[in-house]
């Protein structure tokens, strides 16, 4: 089996700057990490290989600095990474970044499963993985909870739809988003973050794509635009109780009622 992970790397803080123009995320020189979802993501694909047998390829779409996430995705289990680098893909929204990732995977990727974290720290719009499936065509399920079979031509999950959980068969190729749970990720491989040093990454622009019209990627290529993104303003207090263990439970609860927290 042939499986794709979808990643992405995040701000490790909320201290980031804005565009004021564009809204985008200035990400230039910020701490980053690789995003939370996806590592659930990348143990259920490792999971699926353990036990089926799979090779891994990890995507991502970034600036340069991005090709960390794909190593750290190598000392996580993943065999290969692909890195989609362009100016022209920069200030994409969730429809222009799942284009993008649908280009490179349709350029370079013979796939039967594609595993996406449900979403991501810094958007939270949980829509990129959907929207894949859509442009390439194939079926798809949100929310996994586990992978109870995989096999040649079907895989069956469990997914939480709100009100129940489902337990579903969905023909190969198809993409599924995890949510956490799933399983526990493990630690990275010191070996293979040794490893992961020489390991080549394969890096694709906007030329190496089917599809080379600028319009329909970046901002060009989004029809959701921020209109307004500002720093809300931190408000931080204290209040000390004193008195005796029966006063300060009282008081405590006056406050927390007061707060409308009970």
């Amino acid at each position: 089996m042939n499986i794709i992970v979808c990643v992405k790397q995040v701000p490790g803080t909320t201290k980031v700057a804005v565009d004021e123009n564009t809204g985008v995320l200035l990400r230039s020189g910020v701490e980053a990490k690789l995003n939370p979802y996806d590592l659930y993501a990348l143990e259920t694909a490792v999971q699926i290989k353990q036990t089926y047998g799979a090779t891994i390829t990890v995507i991502t779409m970034g600036p340069p600095q991005a090709a960390e996430a794909v190593r750290e995705a190598f000392a996580l289990g993943a065999d290969n990474g692909i890195m989609l680098t362009d100016m022209a893909f920069a200030g994409a929204d969730t429809l222009a970044t799942a284009y993008a990732l649908a280009g490179g995977i349709g350029t370079r990727c013979k796939y039967d499963l594609i595993v996406c974290g449900k979403q991501t720290t810094d958007g939270d719009t949980a829509q990129v993985g959907p929207s894949l499936a859509e442009f390439l065509d194939i079926p798809h399920m949100s929310n996994v909870i586990s992978i109870d079979k995989a096999g040649s031509e079907n895989i069956h999950v469990s997914a939480d739809i709100g009100e129940y959980v489902g337990a579903y068969e969905i023909k190969l190729p198809c993409a599924i988003t995890v949510d956490k749970g799933i399983y526990v990720p493990r630690l990275p491989s010191y070996k293979r973050m040794l490893e992961s040093v020489k390991q080549e990454i394969t890096v694709l622009g906007l030329e190496d794509l089917a599809d080379t019209n600028p319009k329909m990627y970046g901002l060009s290529g989004s029809p959701t635009q921020v209109e307004k993104i500002y720093q809300p303003e931190a408000e931080a207090g204290q209040v000390i109780i004193d008195g005796s263990p029966n006063d300060i439970a009282s008081r405590l609860c006056h406050e927390l009622r007061e707060l409308k927290y009970l």
